[in-house]
């Protein structure tokens, strides 16, 4: 399941890759919800986020450490 909700609806704290440099804010973010993941761009916080559930976003990330996506 993948769902687009407006950010600003979502009462969570956000948390920043740690790779994310000198207060940066051209990366996304993620906050954990009971039963999925919401991902947001940190350049427009109260604009949509993905949300994904459990196995979904798994999945997102295995992909993503397998670098099948490519810039």
């Amino acid at each position: 399941m993948i769902e687009v909700v407006r950010a600003s609806e979502l009462s969570v704290t956000w948390r920043k890759s740690s790779r994310s440099q000198n207060g940066a804010d051209n990366c996304v973010e993620v906050a954990r919800l009971s039963t999925a993941t919401a991902v947001r761009d940190s350049k427009d916080p109260d604009g949509p986020a993905l949300v994904f559930g459990a196995g979904v976003f798994g999945g997102f990330l295995d992909r993503i450490k397998a670098e099948r996506f490519s810039s």
